[in-house]
């Protein structure tokens, strides 16, 4: 045992710490003013643990030379660490909100990169000289795919939303379905939205039932414009019924009002031949004869945020020129990342495999359980006397408001810590340098193989070895 005074005269000073080799090489890393501060502080946080300590004589400690400056170096890679940055998915959920959503294409990547680091025509016409539009460079793709006139790409898909409704029916009647008024993520609702945009909601039906009728009756000279929304991130199942979207279109027809469809998460493929539940495609809105449709770029789409907009050209051109849609353009980035991934869409047969999003909820069972016998293994061979390791069937989700229903086949590794509690060790994976994200399920972790990406398995595998030999 020893005093307080022995132990605070221990502590070197800071003229000493900055004058070690290793502090001054961190030096030629890091801006010399972070490296001095940070040493004050760390023998600061040093000296304040003596003086907080209970009594007057403490166990004898070293606080020697070498310990603070790691403790330097360790807090100085902290402080310059980005906050935003790259973390290991392996809960199942494909598209988490938390976690970023869609995982770009190789090829949107490499197009975001070109552009990034360079120079580009992003509102120039390079065969006139002349100033261009940055819609070009997405709009006929977007049109060839989705069978529709026109198109355009703003921020997201709550901003596509505003924008329709502030250009097409500000200060009229949008008729909606009571049952349809959502709320997702952020609780951005559809009722604020159009409160927002200066448009005027008009609600029919009940919660769970809409008639066409009811459409019918509300229809008068004020309105604008029939609105139905995908509800994607919930259902109403049992005594529920909604009016089709081909006969919304027909009344649209009849009474002259553009029918608006907001499809939310944004489907290009059919995902039926996949063994998993119909979502409706843009393209089948728009041969139903819908005359505006919205959706996200980076949900099922599995492109970067934006909220794609695609109609009729000449309802498109007065979104264009509306002042909010200044407000709410995409960037050179989002751009090129759309670009690359519609242009992955013209080939269907390959486009499940290079779309991560497409090619995590598609995947087969036995590649899943290939991957699922990979990282067990990993994890044994370099962990097995500190856990047990399992290979189980569970469910996967798709996530981001998509496919609320679908709970997707999947292997998870279950493994069981034998020195340390289960939730210690969810908590150290967090603390990895990149965070490993996992889930908990009867005090045992759990590690979906359907979202890990490559390189994923090895460096589980590594982090688990070295924190269950720690214990």
């Amino acid at each position: 045992m020893v005093t307080k005074q022995v132990l605070l005269r221990r502590l070197p000073a800071i003229s000493t710490i900055l004058e070690d080799p290793r502090i001054k090489e961190l030096g030629k890393d890091y801006p010399h003013l972070l490296v001095s501060e940070t040493a004050s502080e760390v023998v600061q946080q040093l000296r304040q643990a003596v003086l907080d300590a209970a009594g007057q004589e403490l166990d004898d400690q070293d606080y020697g030379l070498n310990d603070i400056i790691t403790l330097v170096e360790e807090q100085v890679a902290q402080k310059t660490r980005p906050h935003l940055r790259r973390v290991v998915n392996a809960t199942g959920i494909v598209l988490h909100t938390n976690l970023g959503r869609a995982v770009l294409a190789k090829e949107a990547v490499r197009a975001v990169t070109e552009v990034a680091g360079r120079y580009s025509n992003l509102e120039l016409d390079i065969e006139t000289g002349e100033r261009g539009t940055r819609y070009s460079h997405v709009e006929d793709l977007l049109c060839r795919l989705t069978g529709a006139e026109a198109g355009l790409v703003v921020n997201n898909n709550a901003g596509a939303v505003l924008l329709v409704l502030s250009a097409l029916a500000k200060g009229r009647e949008v008729i909606v379905s009571r049952g349809q008024l959502v709320e997702i993520g952020g609780s951005f609702r559809i009722p604020d939205v159009m409160k927002q945009s200066g448009a005027v909601l008009v609600e029919v039906g009940a919660t769970n039932k809409t008639h066409l009728r009811d459409y019918e009756e509300a229809v008068n000279e004020e309105t604008a414009m029939l609105l139905k929304v995908h509800t994607s991130n919930y259902k109403i199942i049992g005594f529920a019924a909604q009016v089709s979207t081909h006969d919304l279109v027909k009344l649209g027809r009849e009474k002259a009002i553009p029918v608006y469809d907001d499809l939310g998460s944004g489907v290009l493929i059919d995902f039926s031949r996949f063994g998993i539940a119909h979502e409706p495609t843009v393209r089948e809105s728009v041969k139903a004869g819908v005359d505006i449709v919205t959706c996200s770029g980076d949900k099922l789409f599995g492109g970067p945020q934006g909220g794609i907009i695609v109609g009729r050209r000449e309802l498109i051109s007065r979104i264009k020129k509306h002042p909010l849609t200044r407000a709410l353009r995409v960037d050179k980035f989002t751009l090129a990342a759309m670009e690359a991934t519609l242009r992955l869409y013209i080939d269907e047969e390959k486009v499940v495999e290079k779309i991560p999003t497409l090619a995590m909820i598609t995947m087969s069972r036995d590649e899943l359980k290939q991957r699922a016998q990979r990282l067990a293994a990993g994890i044994k061979a370099k962990a097995a006397l500190n856990c047990e390791v399992d290979i189980l069937e569970g469910y996967s989700q798709v996530g981001g408001g998509a496919l609320p229903e679908e709970n997707i086949t999947t292997y998870l590794v279950s493994v069981n810590p034998l020195k340390l509690a289960v939730n210690q060790l969810e908590e150290r994976l967090r603390s990895m340098e990149p965070p490993v994200l996992a889930r908990i399920q009867k005090d045992r972790l759990l590690l979906d193989s359907r979202t890990l990406l490559e390189g994923d398995i090895e460096l589980i595998s590594d982090y688990l070895s070295k924190i269950l030999e720690v214990g």
